[in-house]
């Protein structure tokens, strides 16, 4: 059993580093290529550039807090939080209104990277186990 969950262990590692590579690239491509990344994702009218590079440094900061939290405090709760409110955000919008199809694809992939885990385990106490143990894989 010890062997599994290290083996659990190094899976959510790496499962945690595409997701934070994942918004690395999102990231970059809306801070370097904000115009072809929007004319990529479907957005026929682009807005002021100001707007995509600030969501791309918004998601540079967020995978950097991915893998800090994960690193330090051997936790998931913030990838939680952010796939989970990006899914509602980005799903609500595909059914409210019409959307480049880039928005329902990226609340799809949100919400599949949330679900594995949502919401974080409770402890035998009956408490959300909160920072040390919102696991991925390990339920």
């Amino acid at each position: 059993m010890v062997e599994r969950e290290g083996l659990l262990r190094r899976a959510e590692w790496w499962l945690v580093v595409l997701i934070a590579l994942h918004t690395y690239g999102i990231g970059l491509g809306l801070l370097v290529v904000p115009e072809w990344a929007l004319r990529f994702g479907g957005w026929e009218t682009i807005p002021p550039l100001f707007f995509p590079r600030q969501a791309g440094v918004f998601h540079l900061v967020l995978g950097t807090g991915y893998l800090v939290e994960y690193m330090r405090w051997n936790s998931i709760s913030l990838l939680l939080t952010a796939k989970a409110c990006a899914f509602v955000f980005l799903m609500g919008a595909t059914f409210l209104t019409a959307v480049p199809w880039f928005v329902t694809f990226a609340g799809i992939a949100d919400g599949l990277m949330a679900w594995r885990r949502w919401p974080p385990p409770r402890s035998q106490s009956g408490g959300r186990t909160g920072i040390l143990r919102g696991r991925l894989l390990v339920r």
